[in-house]
């Protein structure tokens, strides 16, 4: 950001000129600064002025679960309204009105492959024949084409483990991030190489971002009506506990692993916790679209052959993934989704209670969870797994397709483009917008 955007009488939270003391409306990226810290608070009431609030903010999240969810505790077995919930959909029982699921989705021409996890978000056909295999525009990165500039970062492309589910227009993959302390940084901390790198110090040995700007967070808490005073309480606190989170994740990593008996390849490493990573992510992005740093972002999942440090658990995941219908295994990767499924559940849960504007950040987010396997244990692509929730859609249901004429998951993906105000109506594959799924109002 340019630090002379506030003018050169220095920049003052409260939104006031410091000549005449005139109350001027503050802006919907204001920020509290101290040396090496940029801070973007969420949207308040009092910045949502103007023609600026008659603009209402859509969001998109695509998460990808690369090794797929077991169908049978997936997907319910009826569809409509008054489906039964299935074991994995019990865990976010909470938010049935808030969510649809999908059965008898898929992308055409796109064969049983791990390599399938290309055309993700894109739809482009036989990724799995990767000579000559030309990849198209994501979901995300056509989206930003068109909100391009209205945050400051036009897409987000997230990673538990380097590679990532975001491509441009030539089909080339877009850089993604790894690491939540850099993206955490890219996001909050701004100022010269050293004064970064000084406030990241500060964050290792546990100081907050937070008391570097105490004073103006105080002052700007205190100039602004209760809801709003309200709605930066619960901000800062977000901010504490991803923090917090980091600061584990991190002391952990430097601490020597534990001396078992056990062969090498049940050593549980920090790089297999795909529950804290996840958990990391889903804080992270929850602030990034509460500061509305960005509106669409996408997450790969963590998806090795290493062994998650989860009670119940001692085989890989890749390895329960591919169970070939061993009961044992079986019972395995169900405890290990569930732990997934919980995660998805506490996410959606801080989405929901984000007020904005007389709405919710999940009202205002499609969170979609898909994975690019239908069945991992055989690479099948039919049938993927998906969860729609929030994003001004109406939900509660369970949309079911004939599994033998799958429609074209692009389909879902032109109504997720529409439902961000794109005039859209084709995308990838897609045949039309998906049928049964409707917007509120």
């Amino acid at each position: 950001m340019n630090p002379n955007r506030f003018g050169t009488k220095g920049f003052n939270p409260l939104g006031t000129d410091h000549d005449n003391e005139t109350p001027m409306k503050l802006n919907r990226r204001t920020l509290l600064r101290a040396a090496g810290v940029s801070l973007a608070l969420p949207l308040l009431e009092a910045h949502a002025t103007g023609a600026e609030a008659a603009k209402t903010p859509r969001r998109m999240v695509c998460i990808n679960t690369p090794l797929g969810l077991h169908p049978a505790a997936f997907f319910p077995e009826k569809a409509g309204k008054d489906y039964a919930l299935s074991p994995y959909l019990e865990v976010v029982k909470d938010f049935r009105d808030d969510f649809t699921v999908i059965s008898g989705l898929s992308h055409p021409d796109v064969g049983p492959s791990h390599d399938s996890n290309y055309s993700f978000l894109t739809g482009a056909p036989h990724p799995e024949q990767r000579a000559g295999f030309k990849n198209t525009v994501s979901l995300d990165q056509f989206a930003a084409d068109f909100l391009h500039g209205q945050t400051r970062y036009s897409s987000l492309p997230l990673s538990c483990e380097g590679f990532g589910l975001s491509w441009t227009k030539s089909g080339a993959p877009v850089p993604t991030e790894s690491w939540p302390s850099s993206v955490f940084a890219k996001l909050f901390i701004e100022g010269r190489a050293d004064e970064v790198e000084a406030q990241k110090r500060r964050l290792q040995d546990g100081q907050s971002i937070l008391d570097t700007v105490r004073e103006q967070a105080k002052e700007t808490r205190d100039a602004v009506g209760a809801r709003d005073r309200e709605k930066l309480d619960e901000y800062f606190n977000s901010v504490r506990e991803l923090e917090q989170r980091l600061a584990q994740n991190e002391a952990w990593a430097k601490k020597p692993k534990p001396k078992v008996s056990a062969p090498q390849s049940q050593d549980v490493r920090n790089s297999t916790d795909l529950i804290a990573k996840t958990r990391v992510w889903f804080d992270l992005i929850h602030l990034a679209l509460q500061t509305d740093s960005s509106r669409l972002v996408t997450l790969q999942l963590l998806g090795t052959s290493g062994v998650p440090p989860i009670p119940g658990v001692s085989l890989g995941h890749h390895d329960l993934s591919h169970h070939g219908k061993d009961p044992s295994k079986i019972d395995q990767l169900k405890k290990l989704e569930t732990e997934k499924m919980k995660t998805l559940r506490d996410f959606l849960k801080k989405l929901k209670e984000t007020k904005e504007d007389g709405s919710t950040l999940l009202d205002r987010t499609a969170v979609f969870f898909s994975s690019n396997l239908a069945d991992a244990s055989t690479h099948g692509v039919k049938n993927v797994p998906v969860l729609l929730a929030g994003g001004g859609f109406k939900h509660g249901s369970h949309l079911a397709f004939d599994p033998k004429k799958n429609p074209p998951l692009c389909n879902l993906y032109v109504s997720m483009l529409q439902g961000l105000g794109l005039e859209v109506d084709k995308f990838g594959s897609s045949t039309g917008t998906l049928t049964g799924l409707e917007t509120v109002g």
